[in-house]
């Protein structure tokens, strides 16, 4: 056996059809597309999935479960891993520098897994109720995740809230506008001077 000698298996390959070269060749008039019909044009097709224009069976089916975008950037983190860990305090940041999650890691979650002794407190990472008691059994805590983004905004809607009852206490306060004669306009004073003048200078009717 030699390397010019390999050929693939009886079968296994077939002569492409020279469509469309005589009727003798027995793919020629039609060139095996049939007659007429939207796969018999030039650049016609059907997606995949398509039944005619009935619903199709993807969409005739319900939907279910659900996939999350982030789920690969959320770690799990074992209670035998806070353990090994020398710091009380433990966030991210130190799961991270500990090399327990990965540097791309966005969150973690302590899970009820091996078993905790010492006394920790995990900050800003999601605990299993499990696990959150295993942390109190020990005489640690869990501190909840707080969002900056929801304080900063309640601090905006408080300023806003009091900004307008300023202004509602102003606009309440404030005295009415008096009333100012308006200024005629130009060139109506000239007109009734000369409407005066020429009343005055018409002679007196007889009586």
């Amino acid at each position: 056996m030699r390397l010019n000698d390999l050929k693939p298996g009886a079968g296994s390959k077939s002569a492409r059809h020279r469509v469309g070269r005589g009727i003798g060749s027995g793919w020629g008039k039609t060139a095996g597309r049939g007659h007429k019909g939207q796969k018999a044009r030039a650049g016609g097709y059907h997606k995949v999935g398509f039944e005619g224009g009935q619903m199709p069976l993807h969409r005739r089916l319900p939907k279910r479960g659900f996939t999350s975008l982030s789920r690969r950037y959320v770690e799990a983190v074992r209670l035998t891993d806070l353990q090994k860990l020398g710091a009380e305090e433990i966030d991210l940041m130190v799961l991270k520098q500990a090399g327990i999650v990965s540097a791309l890691a966005q969150d973690a979650r302590v899970i009820k897994a091996g078993e905790l002794s010492r006394k920790v407190v995990v900050r800003g990472v999601a605990v299993t109720r499990g696990a959150k008691v295993a942390i109190e059994a020990a005489g640690g805590s869990v501190e909840a995740v707080t969002k900056k983004s929801s304080k900063a905004k309640a601090a905006r809607y408080a300023e806003r809230q009091k900004a307008l009852a300023v202004s509602i206490a102003a606009a309440e306060g404030k005295p009415a506008k008096k009333a100012t004669a308006k200024a005629p306009p130009k060139g109506t004073e000239k007109a009734a001077g000369d409407a005066t003048k020429k009343k005055a200078d018409k002679p007196a009717a007889k009586k």
